[in-house]
């Protein structure tokens, strides 16, 4: 009876990507070159990225857009030269206004500058492929509003498949693939697509500029302004390699990140992505306990359960795992089969980034201290 009830739960938690990543729309691939005259302004935000801003720069090169503007925010080493050599308008950001974030005021500096009808915001550990362009504009024009694409993780070093779960949690508790509007609208900061018209009534980057998460902020701006929000994974089109500057650049990153976000979304899908989470650690304590007592003889008293439902439940859960990090990354097949490495290191930023955000207040990102206890949202300033 035990293991059938287990069973059970397991299926249920089994069921909750399928539901929540139903709809994991790519941006088209192949799609036809815009020919109708649109003017795209690139703008990105970057303190300290001249490691990463080549690779965006150069994906940028051929692609017809009107203009590159790299709004440089305070950055310490040489940001704004590299930008420069590239062919990049390069504007300072100065220090933000009080209320303002970084990134925000950055992106606010560089959208007023702009010439072109459209805007696309890039983070500048993006890269785009020669067709990602044209496959944006072609998601923008069925869709319409805020396009948001989280793109496709480019994984090289061993600590950075520790990313693993944060990136799977991220597109499940968005809410924004399970098929129809989530009642919480939801964006991903590293690409964002939009109409000038469609950003001024909306409000901007001036509706946020106060929220760490400007993303899900600007998302909830355009909602209220009537305005569509569609989200997409990147695929081959739209790629990023997140915190190549070690293990301790990914640790503060998701710290800044984690907690916040969970907050800030929906709460079926928040709820089904705990669920989801909560069956991994089930069945890692469930099949360590029952290989400890297996090796041992000892430990029967503090198993659960048949060792044999535990070792189908690790071969399940892991393959399913394998399914969705191979949409959203370019994750290592021991990720995957060993999971609960990247999941203790989800469980240990997870709680780092609740007790700084939560009970502290305060997070730190490239040197910059981020105050909580002044942000807003989108409707508060607006």
């Amino acid at each position: 009876m035990t293991d059938l009830l287990i069973v059970l739960v397991l299926l249920v938690a089994a069921a909750v990507p399928l539901w929540l990543l139903r709809d994991l729309r790519t941006v088209p691939q192949g799609a036809a070159r815009t020919t109708d005259g649109t003017r795209v302004s690139v703008v990105v935000p970057a303190r300290d990225e001249e490691q990463t801003l080549p690779g965006l720069l150069r994906s940028l090169r051929d692609l017809a857009v009107a203009e590159v503007i790299v709004v440089d925010d305070a950055s310490r080493d040489a940001t704004a030269t590299v930008a420069h050599e590239a062919g990049a308008l390069v504007l300072p950001a100065g220090v933000p206004p009080d209320g303002w974030t970084g990134k925000a005021w950055a992106c606010h500096t560089g959208s007023g500058a702009a010439t072109g009808d459209v805007l696309l915001f890039l983070d500048a550990d993006t890269v785009l492929a020669p067709d990602a362009l044209d496959g944006l504009l072609q998601l923008h024009a069925d869709r319409g509003g805020l396009v948001s694409v989280q793109p496709f993780h480019r994984v090289l070093r061993p600590y950075e498949q520790l990313s693993a779960y944060f990136n799977v949690v991220a597109l499940m508790a968005s809410g924004a693939f399970i098929g129809r509007p989530p009642s919480t609208p939801m964006a991903f900061g590293p690409c964002l697509l939009t109409s000038r018209t469609d950003y001024d009534l909306a409000g901007g980057h001036e509706a946020v500029r106060g929220a760490i998460l400007d993303d899900v902020r600007l998302a909830e701006a355009y909602d209220r302004a009537g305005l569509p929000v569609t989200c997409a994974v990147g695929a081959r089109s739209v790629t990023m390699r997140s915190y190549p500057g070690g293990l301790s650049q990914l640790v503060s990153g998701w710290t800044k990140n984690i907690a916040s976000g969970a907050s800030a979304a929906g709460t079926r899908a928040s709820l089904a992505a705990v669920l989801w989470i909560c069956a991994h650690h089930a069945v890692a304590v469930g099949a360590l306990l029952g290989l400890l007592a297996a090796l041992t003889g000892r430990g029967d008293g503090w198993t659960v359960g048949s060792p044999l439902v535990w070792t189908l439940a690790w071969v399940g859960l892991a393959w399913q795992l394998r399914g969705i990090l191979r949409r959203a990354g370019s994750f290592r097949w021991w990720t995957w089969a060993l999971f609960p490495l990247p999941l203790l290191a989800f469980d240990l930023v997870f709680a780092r980034s609740a007790a700084l955000t939560v009970v502290r207040r305060s997070v730190s990102w490239r040197g910059r201290p981020v105050d909580l206890r002044h942000e807003r949202s989108a409707e508060e300033v607006g």
